[in-house]
């Protein structure tokens, strides 16, 4: 009997830390962060504050950032999926950043180990070649916020 109830018990377990990452990519799931900077999504800047993330429809590759604060401020974007190269523990954003220039870059659930990258704007991309240039191809600061 004892044995049943530790497999029951085991198998539930099992079957919530299964399930608990995949929740934070359903549609209508929203992701919050604090986010301490301005920062750019899709060529549009947004102010520091409290963020959520989450999907437009039921397709993961629509996903919109908005303002817990101000409902004006969001932003909608496409991402792709990608493969990361570590699980991290938590939901988190990921910003390239490019002196006091910050732009969102990943979106990453908690557990999961692909994660939805944002395609670099114009903007970006010109910034990154003129950090290059002046500073013998040195790579984008990356900057990781914890999601709650």
């Amino acid at each position: 009997m004892r044995r049943i109830f530790t497999a029951i018990v085991a198998t539930a377990f099992l079957a919530l830390a299964i399930t608990a990452p995949a929740r934070a990519q359903l549609p209508g799931t929203a992701m919050r962060a604090n986010i301490p900077f301005d920062f750019i999504v899709n060529g549009k800047t947004l102010p520091a504050g409290n963020y959520e993330v989450k999907r437009i429809n039921d397709e993961p590759e629509g996903l919109i950032i908005r303002s817990v604060d101000n409902k004006h401020d969001h932003a909608v974007f496409e991402t792709e999926s990608m493969q990361e190269n570590r699980m991290p523990r938590h939901d988190e954003i990921v910003f390239n950043r490019y002196g006091d220039s910050y732009f969102l870059s990943e979106v990453l659930t908690g557990g999961m180990e692909t994660g939805r990258l944002l395609a670099p704007t114009r903007a970006e991309r010109t910034l990154r070649r003129e950090t290059q240039i002046a500073s013998n191809n040195a790579q984008p600061q990356t900057v990781s916020i914890a999601l709650y």
